[in-house]
Parts: C-alpha cells; structure tokens; sequence
C-alpha cells in the first residue's frame, strides 16, 4: 500500500502512527499510576488486629515493662562491676604494701611497730570487706538481670501464643483482602480491552485511527503486562482464560471475515471487466499491481512478461495501449506514462492476434 501512496501521504501516515504511540505511552502512564494505587482502597491489617485487645495489651505491657527492667538492671550490673573492680585493685594494692611491710618488720623485730600492724590489718580487713560488699551487690544485680530476662521470656512467649492463635484469622483476611484488590484491578483493566475489542472491530479505519489504536495498545498492556505483577497465586487463570477467549473470538471473526472476502472474490470475478473496474479504487489497484499480484483477484501474476495483458486467473485487463502514442500502459493508470494524454481520452481497442483478423 506504501508505494501507492504520495510521498506526503507516506510521511503523514508514519506521523500518524507515532501519535498513537504517544498517545498509548501517557495512557500506560496514566494506568500504572492507577492500577497502583488501588490498593490503597483497602486498609492494611496488621496481625495484632486479630488478637483480644485486653490479652494483647497485658501481654505487650508486660513485655516492655521486662525490658525496661532488663535495660535498668543491665546498667545497674555494668556500675556494680566497676565499683567491684577498684575495690579489688585497691585491696590487691594495699594487700602488696602490707606484705612488704610485714617482711621489713620481721627483719628489724622492732617491738614499737605492733601498734601500726594492727592498724595496717585493720585497714586491710576493711578493703576485703568492701570487695566482699561489691561482689555481693554484682551478685545482686545479675539475679535481678537474670529475673527481667525471664520475664521478658515468658512475655515474647505469651506474645507469640497470641500470633499463633490469630495466624489463621489473618492470613484468611489477607487472601480475602488481595481478592478485592485483584477484582478492583480486573474490573478497571477488562472493560479497557472489552472497549479495545470493539474499536478494534468498528473504529480501526475511521478518521480517528490513530487515537483508536492507541487505546487499544494501552488496552492490551494494561491486561497482558501491567496485571502480571499483581496477581495471585489463581489471577495465571484469569488471565489465561481470557487470553483463550479473545483468541478464540478474534480467530472465529477471521475465519469469518476470510470466508466474506472468499465470496466476496468469486461474485467480483464473475462480474463483468467494466464493472470490476468500477469498484476497484485507484490506489487498491495500484497497491496490488506493486505488490506483483492481479487487482482484481489478487493471485500471482508475472507482471513483467510484456505478453500478459490479462489476468489469467480472472480475466481482468491488466494492460493497454495508449490510443496517442500505442505504448504499452497500464488499465489502471489514469495517464500515460509517455505521452501523459488521459486514459479516458487515450482508450484504444485492445489488439487483437492477426490470425483473428484475417
């Protein structure tokens, strides 16, 4: 059809073609940001919704109050530590001066130092009984660290009985709710190819092709490709289905629409030359005479042998001669191509072989 047509209208045409394009591009755009956002029509659930909220809220207090204790008794300890440290460096140090200074003592055996070794063992005792205290309150401590530990157990394991025991009620809510959203998304993208289907069938050749067409791509993306990531585990079903369907309705409307043209094509070839003539559109004729088939049965024909002058399938004239200058042209052709005289002024009988003449 393309070398029929005139340069500007080649160029028209492929301008035409990319307004559909665009115009298909901001719908897709425009459905992606919709398909989207649709779930947002449904509220999110979380699985505590589905827990008794008196049990749930006990239990969650019970379980920050653990780790509220756990933190204080963690600090607690760490303080504890620290203080049981410097009371062992200082008794340790202490411990080392004493002994240096009991074995200076035994080597002088001065009676006047008994008086400072009880004050020395005094001091020494009361370092010991401070590390003693220390050691007690670490003791201490870790007990109590070990208690909110144990609360906190038994808190986390009450909390997860709760999301056991609402597990099921969640997940059958989260299946009905991906449900809806699916059916809210069907429901936006099955009628976009019902409409595509119908335009296909009754506006593909109308003055507004272009935006026919691009609706009808945007259509088909919007069901094929844009749905795919949001369906369920049982959406491969839909969307097969209704592929098989629309593959089946469009097959049958071939099938048809080619028995039509079958028919069509025996009632034209058995209508008279003239006739024929009269129905076929000049660029139809010459879109197929480009294409090396006959215009009026559209069966093969070897246009470039200069002794066919007639379809042998049909018997439509495919060639002429000019009546001003007798060069060889085409029936179609409303000039001739040497002389340029119109072929409504030009029409010469068709030769005719000299045996047939004699």
């Amino acid at each position: 059809m393309s070398k029929a047509l005139r340069l500007p209208e080649k160029w028209f045409r492929r301008g035409l073609w990319l307004v559909a394009f665009v115009f298909a591009w901001f719908l897709v755009g425009l459905g992606s940001l919709v398909v989207g956002d649709l779930p947002q029509v449904e509220s999110v659930q979380s699985l505590e919704d589905f827990m008794p909220p008196d049990r749930a809220a006990q239990v969650r207090l019970e379980q920050q109050t653990a780790e509220r204790l756990r933190d204080q008794a963690s600090s607690a300890l760490e303080q504890a530590q620290l203080r049981l440290r410097s009371a062992r460096t200082s008794y340790a140090a202490a411990r080392e001066a004493f002994d240096n200074w009991v074995a200076t003592r035994s080597a002088t055996q001065r009676a006047d130092q008994d008086t400072e070794l009880l004050t020395r063992t005094r001091a020494l005792d009361q370092l010991k009984d401070a590390e003693r205290r220390a050691a007690t309150a670490v003791e201490a401590q870790q007990q109590q660290q070990l208690d909110a530990q144990q609360a906190l157990a038994r808190a986390e394991s009450a909390w997860r009985q709760l999301e056991d025991s609402a597990r099921g009620q969640w997940q059958d809510a989260q299946r009905a709710q991906e449900l809806r959203v699916f059916l809210y998304r069907l429901a936006l993208t099955l009628p976009l190819l019902l409409v595509a289907g119908w335009l296909f069938a009754k506006k593909r050749r109308s003055a507004w092709w272009p935006f026919v067409w691009g609706f009808i791509f945007f259509a088909l993306f919007a069901f094929f490709v844009e749905l795919v990531p949001y369906l369920p585990d049982y959406g491969g079903y839909v969307r097969y289905i209704v592929g098989i369907v629309l593959t089946v309705v469009l097959g049958r409307a071939a099938i048809q629409a080619f028995n039509r043209y079958l028919e069509r094509q025996k009632r034209q070839e058995a209508m008279p030359d003239a006739q024929r003539r009269v129905e076929l559109s000049y660029d139809t004729a010459l879109s197929r005479l480009a294409k090396g088939v006959c215009p009026g049965c559209e069966r093969v024909v070897d246009l470039k042998d200069p002794g066919i002058d007639f379809c042998p399938h049909c018997g439509i004239g495919l060639f002429d001669h000019c009546g001003a200058c007798n060069t060889r042209k085409s029936t179609f052709a409303r000039f001739c191509h040497a002389c340029g005289t119109p072929a409504a002024a030009s029409e010469a009988p068709v030769p005719v072989p000299s045996d047939l003449g004699r």
